[in-house]
Parts: C-alpha cells; sequence; structure tokens
C-alpha cells in the first residue's frame, strides 16, 4: 500500500502538471477545482476536473462490485484487479508515447478519465486491503492520526513509521512524476504500471505464505 501510495504521488503530478491541472488520484483536489472554477476563477479547468471524478467513482463502482462477497485483506481479487490498474496505466503511457506532442486537448480529458478510473480501482481494493491510515490516494487522514496520536495531540501512539512513510512517499512520488514530465508525458503512466503489477505480484505471493 505504501509503494501504491508513492504510485499515486507520480500519478497526481502527471495529471496536475501535464494534463491541465487535473488530480487522477486525488479527488478531494478535483472538486475545489471544480468549485474555484464554477465561481470564476481564471483558466481553471472544469470538464477535465469532473470526468476524472466520474472515472474515479466509476472505478470503484466497478471494484466494490467485484470485491464483494470477499474476504477482508488480500484476496485474489485484490490481485486481478491491481493488474487490471496496471494495464490500464500501462496501456495510457503506450499511448502517450505513440502520440507523442500531438496529443489534443479532447486525448488529455480522455487520459485523465481513463487514469481516474484505474485510481477509483486502486483506492477501492486498497480499502478492503484495509492498512490503518493508507487508503494510497490521500494523506489528509494519515496526517490526522499522525498527529492526533503524536506526544503532543495526547493520543496512544502507534503507527507513526507507517504514517510518515506514507506522507514521504506520496511527496516524493509528486517530486518523481514532475521529473518524469521533463522526459515525456508518458514514463510518469508507465512507472505507475510497473510499480501496480509488482505490488499486484507481491501482494499475492505474500498472501500465500503462512
Amino acid at each position: 500500500m505504501l509503494a501504491l501510495t508513492f504510485s499515486t504521488g507520480i500519478i497526481d503530478a502527471v495529471g496536475y502538471l501535464g494534463l491541465d491541472r487535473v488530480f487522477t488520484g486525488n479527488m478531494t483536489g478535483n472538486v475545489v477545482i471544480m468549485g474555484m472554477a464554477m465561481a470564476g476563477g481564471d483558466g481553471l479547468p472544469v470538464l477535465g476536473p469532473t470526468l476524472a471524478l466520474v472515472g474515479f467513482m466509476l472505478g470503484a463502482a466497478a471494484a466494490g462490485r467485484a470485491l464483494r462477497g470477499g474476504h477482508p485483506g488480500w484476496s485474489s481479487r485484490t490481485t486481478r484487479l491491481l493488474l487490471v490498474v496496471g494495464a490500464m496505466m500501462a496501456g495510457v503511457s503506450v499511448t502517450l508515447f505513440a502520440v507523442g506532442d500531438d496529443l489534443t486537448q479532447a486525448g488529455g480529458v480522455a487520459v485523465t478519465t481513463v487514469l481516474g478510473a484505474a485510481m477509483g480501482l486502486q483506492a477501492a481494493a486498497a480499502r478492503v486491503v484495509a492498512v490503518k491510515d493508507v487508503t494510497t490516494v490521500v494523506v489528509t487522514s494519515t496526517i490526522t492520526g499522525l498527529a492526533a496520536d503524536s506526544v503532543f495531540g495526547g493520543g496512544i501512539p502507534g503507527g507513526g513509521v507507517r504514517r510518515v512513510a506514507a506522507v514521504v512517499l506520496i511527496l516524493v512520488g509528486a517530486g518523481v512524476g514532475a521529473l518524469a514530465i521533463t522526459w515525456h508525458l508518458g514514463v510518469g503512466p508507465m512507472i505507475c504500471a510497473v510499480l501496480t503489477v509488482a505490488v499486484a505480484v507481491a501482494g499475492r505471493g505474500l498472501a500465500r505464505t503462512p
């Protein structure tokens, strides 16, 4: 789940910096952008964030249906869903490499919609795996838990290393995504595809271990 959090940082950086300021994992950001745009914010996109949100919800709904009735934690269904996410990321990457600098605005919106659907699948799968405070797509709740359970918050310490790792990894992932764009728009999604497939394979292997 921490590896997928790092991947989210990459793909959100690609969406925001390379695809007209659209978040594909952080739906809170898209909702805020849509609200500011509708209030007359200069140059802010509406269609891209809206369709990314729709794609995310459809992906999450599809994953919810696929995982319904299964056991909590990692399962073969989780593995298959994450392999689908990896395939979608790879497909986007190949498309971006093929199109090159000729990507149209409509094409960019289509790409962010597909990426949004992939992240919805991932987020729903992570929800069932249920690693506390690691949703893979946002770290607001992670930071809240880290602060509330700290010595200063008077809470019961626990999980601090995992929480800090999640925040740091999404931060580093965003930096890697920003650097990847300087090489090519398709590099970031390809990194995410490889990471997601690796997570699916590793998770399945660990799930089989007594």
